[in-house]
């Protein structure tokens, strides 16, 4: 069975689709854990009431933060690395130790609104801001720099008129939860 890291800093919303997609099946591997930059997420919930082991990163040095990582992934041996609303970057030692390993589920049709502080509400304040007629999201391999590896797969939803960030945030999250599941069963299949 296929071994799966997933990184988080919030509810954790995209981490239980994938959790679910496990015990429905249609995803066939098991998550080796879970690490997270912040305590008390709503993600940390999630895997405890699931028995999956978490991990909580505390450091005050960018090298603390990469041998942290380094070790923890060394002992969970992930096959591949799920980013589900983690909003740290992935420092390059972890990315060029895990190529195309990694992946990132991102708010938004990438390269549009990609980078750094185009994270949650931000991205979908700047696509109705701009009148966009469409946006979505987009699972991309995860590389040194933000929102910009090799694009995988995207899903496009329509902007309407009347659309907040709010209510283009819960459209654009609702095709993430199908997205990114099938995406890794796609990947894991694949190898």
């Amino acid at each position: 069975m296929k071994n799966l890291v997933v990184f988080a800093s919030g509810s954790g919303s995209n981490f239980q689709a994938i959790i679910d997609s496990i015990k429905e099946g249609t995803l066939d591997a098991g998550i080796a854990g879970l690490i997270t930059d912040r305590p008390g997420i709503g993600a940390i919930e999630r895997a405890n009431s699931e028995s999956i082991p978490v991990y909580t990163i505390k450091y005050d040095t960018q090298s603390s933060y990469t041998e942290q990582l380094i070790h923890k992934l060394d002992e969970w041996k992930p096959d591949l690395i799920i980013l589900a609303g983690y909003l740290k970057k992935i420092p390059v030692a972890i990315t060029e130790k895990y190529p195309n390993q990694i992946i990132n589920i991102h708010p938004s049709l990438l390269p549009k609104y990609g980078g750094k502080g185009f994270y949650g509400l931000n991205v979908h304040k700047a696509v109705v801001d701009a009148s966009e007629k469409e946006s979505g999201c987009t699972v991309h391999f995860v590389n040194e720099f933000y929102d910009q590896g090799d694009i995988i797969e995207q899903k496009k939803v329509p902007v309407s008129p009347d659309d907040t960030p709010e209510s283009l945030a819960r459209k654009v999250l609702k095709e993430e939860h199908k997205l990114l599941p099938k995406v890794i069963a796609e990947i894991l299949n694949s190898n």
